[in-house]
Formats: C-alpha cells, structure tokens, sequence
C-alpha cells in the first residue's frame, strides 16, 4: 500500500479586503532621480513614489469594518468625550492602569513622562535605546544607559529573549550613581533597535524585584506589547494556554506605568496615551497635557480617533490577528534566508532588520552602511526601508562625536493588514538582487545634518 503523502497546510491572513488603494509602478531610471532629490534618505521620498512600503508601522495599518464604524460616532465635543472615557476604560481593562491621559502619539506621552519624573543629572537605565525616548530623557536633563544583556548587540546570535535586561548591569549602575539618580527603569518590549526582540516574563519578574528593592520606578514602553505577548504564549514556559489578553496584563502587573503609541499594536493612524499607577504622576501629567496637547479629555485628538483606539485595543489582543502578522514577517525571514541574505536573528515581531555590517562589509560605518542599503533597495524596485545604524545613533551631546552601535541596520517593517505575500516575495527578491551585487554599491556621505533626531531629514550624496 502506497503511503500517504503529508499534505502541507498553508496559511492566509485572518480578514478580507474591502478595499484597495492603487500603488503607483515605477521605473529603475525614476527612482534613481527620486532617491538623489531625497538625498539618499527614504524619509524624504514622496510616498507616490514607492510601491511597498516598509518604512515603518506607525500610522500606516489597516484600521478594520470595527473601527471605521467607531470613526463615525465620534464624540467631538471639546470636554468630557464619550468616546475618551470608552478608551479609559479599556485602558484600564486591558493593561490594568488606572489613570490614562491621552496623547496625539507616544513620544508626547515620553515628553510628557520625562519632564515629570527626571532631574537633571538622573540616570535612565534601559533595554536598548530609541530614538524619541533617548532625546526626550536627554533634553529632561538625564544620560540614558543601555542595560540590554550582551546577546542583543550580536546580530547573528540565536536567543529567545534579547530584549531581556542584564540584572547584573543594572545592579553594577545602581551602586555607582544611587537609587536617588535614578527616577525610574525604561522597559521596552519587543525592543526596535535591538531588531524587534522581545523580553520574557521570568527577566520581567526578576527586574521588578531589583527595582522595588531600591525604591525604583518600572516604566514600560508598551507600544508593541501585544508582540512581546506573542513570544512569551510562544517561547516561555508556562504561557501556551494563556491568552494574549491574560499574558499582556500580567506583564502590564509589573509596571509603574506605561506609555504607548496607538499607532501601532491598536491599529490606528494617529494618537497614543501615558498610563499610570500613581496619582500623582497622573495629575502631573493631566497638567502637562493641557500646556502641549490639549485638554485632558482629548489629548490633541479627535473623538472619532479616541473611538478607534478603543476598538484597537479590543482587536490587538486577537491571537489570530497577531500570528498572522507576525508570520508574515516569519515567511520573509525564511526567504531571505534561502539567498543567503544577513539579518538579525531571530526574527522579530515587526520588522526584518538586514545586517549592513554584513551585507556591505567593504563600506566602514562612517560611510553610512544601513543609509546606502536602505537607498540601494528603493532605486531597485520600489521598496522602502529606513535606517537604523549611525545615523539613527546620532552625535554624543557630549563630545559631538557620532555613536558608533554595534548594530548597523536597515528595518523592513510591516504594517498591520496592508501588505499580501505577494508584495513580502516581491521585497525579498529585490533584497536578494541588490545582495547578489553587493560589491558594487559604495557608501555614502551626509550633506546636511539637523540638529535632533537627524535620520528624519538628514541628506546625502553617494561617494
């Protein structure tokens, strides 16, 4: 009798299209002049221009039937919206806080947090920097330092959790600056710079009982929680039968507080929150958020936004939702890894980040690796990526000196709900192109730089 063949069973994505956008197509000749207009910086290329893009995941998802129906009873009355309180209250129901102001996006809720809790001269220990948090603590007067363990600064190496915090790095600064210096401990999950890597549960626990021994504040960076959430149901032990609901809240249980960016995990265009345990944190900022945002009730924004970001949350903790997203960027990993391609490993929550490094090893990181692969895959076919290498790192406030990290990037990121396989083979067939000819390409040099968070509008011209 013959034996059975084992059927492998694909997978498609949890929703269907209603939609569409047109995407406009491109040729090799156009994009070259697009790229050199943009001086070699895809953030300044019209979005007309590209054909997929991967720039980032913030705002740039596909909201649901759920939320555009929320879009049209928002409450826009100036004080008091009913759709602000439907927001408090999941708020409070998902990630467990008790006290919410609302934000037009995250980084005014890290502005917002490191005006309210750093002195100058504090010390801001964290698992890998970004970007928006580094510069707001920074301009707040404190000095960041990185406490990830070693393993997230090695982009090949294989670890389930790189985003955990090294506890005897963080001990070691405690002891040399003191409690008093530090106002409070920067948890990011997954972590962006380190290339989507999550932290686990059981480094979570051990990071609390550190820090409430000192009397030291836990605050988390809970922009992509419900991907961190995934990995710890996935990959620790004890969480496969808990849902991502109870994993997220738990984790949220460790916290002081928290900080988001609705524009990524709720599946928004716009908006975001700063969530506390404290009242006096929570009053602080309900002060702080009239002088910059608007009143405490809208935060800079609309009902309409505040109604979808409560629908979103609703829709983030969906473990179908977020496997699908995140297997979408699984796939790509295992593609590129047919050709050969380098990037960091494991695969992340939400992006694939390309190992420049290595992937342009002739090219020393002075000559912007990360910013001349970014700019080489959008003249070969259209795709957009940022960099995040130097540039990102920006100059020590300091010494005026560029950071050299030890992780030159490029970040190939995934909006929730936008892009089909098709569009994730097309990407990995021009990545694996530009590869193939990889000795060709030379780096890069910067023309104009600005003065805070130069990857946004830095330019260049090839060498």
């Amino acid at each position: 009798m013959a034996k059975k063949k084992v059927i492998k069973r694909s997978w498609a994505e949890p929703f269907k299209i209603k939609v569409v956008e047109p995407i406009k197509m491109t040729t090799r000749e156009y994009r070259e002049k697009a790229a050199k207009k943009a001086g070699y910086n895809t953030f300044l290329l019209k979005s007309e221009d590209v054909y997929i893009d991967l720039l980032t995941d913030s705002g740039t998802n596909a909201m649901s039937d759920y939320q555009w129906a929320g879009m049209m009873i928002g409450d826009e009355a100036y004080a008091g919206s009913k759709n602000f309180y439907y927001l408090w209250d999941n708020v409070k129901k998902y990630y467990g806080m008790p006290y919410m102001v609302p934000t037009h996006q995250g980084r005014a809720a890290e502005h917002i947090l490191s005006q309210i809790l750093i002195k100058s001269g504090d010390y801001i220990p964290g698992n890998m920097y970004f970007t928006t948090t580094r510069l707001h603590q920074e301009l707040a007067g404190g000095t960041f330092v990185d406490v990830i363990i070693d393993e997230a600064h090695q982009a090949q190496k294989e670890h389930p959790f790189k985003g955990n915090i090294d506890l005897q790095k963080l001990d070691d600064l405690i002891k040399k600056v003191g409690a008093k210096k530090i106002p409070y401990v920067s948890m990011a999950g997954p972590v962006n710079m380190a290339g989507g890597q999550p932290f686990s549960m059981a480094n979570l626990k051990e990071v609390r009982k550190l820090t409430k021994k000192h009397g030291i504040k836990l605050y988390f960076d809970a922009t992509r929680a419900c991907e961190n959430a995934y990995f710890i149901k996935v990959r620790e032990k004890g969480y496969a039968n808990k849902s991502i609901a109870q994993i997220l809240k738990e984790m949220c249980s460790y916290f002081d507080g928290l900080w988001v960016s609705a524009k990524k995990d709720l599946m928004v265009n716009i908006g975001g929150f700063l969530a506390t345990r404290s009242k006096k944190v929570f009053e602080a900022a309900r002060n702080m958020v009239v002088v910059y945002e608007g009143l405490h009730t809208y935060g800079g924004l609309a009902g309409r936004d505040m109604e979808a970001m409560a629908r979103g949350i609703e829709e983030m903790v969906d473990f179908d939702n977020i496997r699908a997203r995140i297997g979408q960027v699984e796939y790509a990993g295992k593609r590129l890894a047919e050709f050969g391609v380098p990037f960091v490993k494991p695969v992340g929550g939400h992006a694939i980040f390309l190992d420049a490094k290595r992937f342009l090893p002739h090219i020393p990181q002075e000559e912007f690796p990360a910013q001349t692969l970014a700019a080489e895959i959008y003249i070969d076919s259209g795709v957009r990526g940022m960099e995040r290498g130097i540039v990102s790192a920006g100059r020590d406030p300091k010494t005026g000196k560029n950071r050299h990290p030890k992780l030159e990037l490029v970040r190939l990121t995934f909006p929730r709900r936008v892009y089909t396989q098709a569009h994730i083979d097309v990407m990995v067939e021009s990545v694996a192109s530009v590869y193939q000819d990889r000795k060709k390409i030379k780096g890069l040099k910067m023309i104009y730089e600005p003065k805070y968070l130069r990857f946004f509008q830095a330019r260049f011209d090839r060498l």
